[in-house]
């Protein structure tokens, strides 16, 4: 499924892999986050961290009309607040998709998989 936007000169089709790839460069950009999480780790038989092209499986898509939701699913770093990286996600996501494809997000919905303990 894509997201279609009507504009002036006709209708744009963007394939949910290249919002997929933004919204996780968007989110792993972030401080905090260690990586994109799998939506269901059972089914994908995934318990690591995601890496740059398979960055759909941690990422969710949905248009109702014209309104579109996004689900990333994370992994967060141990000793981060996860309500201020979950902040920082929602609104760097909800901007790169605005800037990068022209796309409105209504809602960024930030689903923390895990936390990872990082050693030095």
């Amino acid at each position: 499924m894509a997201v279609k936007i009507k504009t002036q000169l006709g209708m744009v089709d963007i394939d949910n892999d290249v919002i997929a790839t933004v919204v996780g460069g968007a989110a792993t950009d972030n401080y905090g986050v260690v990586g994109m999480a799998s939506q269901n780790q059972l089914r994908d038989n995934v318990n690591d961290i995601l890496k740059r092209d398979n960055y759909s499986k941690g990422v969710e898509v949905k248009q109702i009309d014209n309104d579109i939701t996004v689900d990333v699913y994370i992994i967060v770093s141990y000793g981060t607040k996860i309500s201020e990286v979950s902040k920082n996600v929602q609104s760097k996501v909800k901007y790169n998709l605005e800037s990068m494809l022209g796309v409105t997000a209504n809602s960024v919905n930030v689903i923390v998989q895990g936390v990872q303990v990082i050693s030095d």
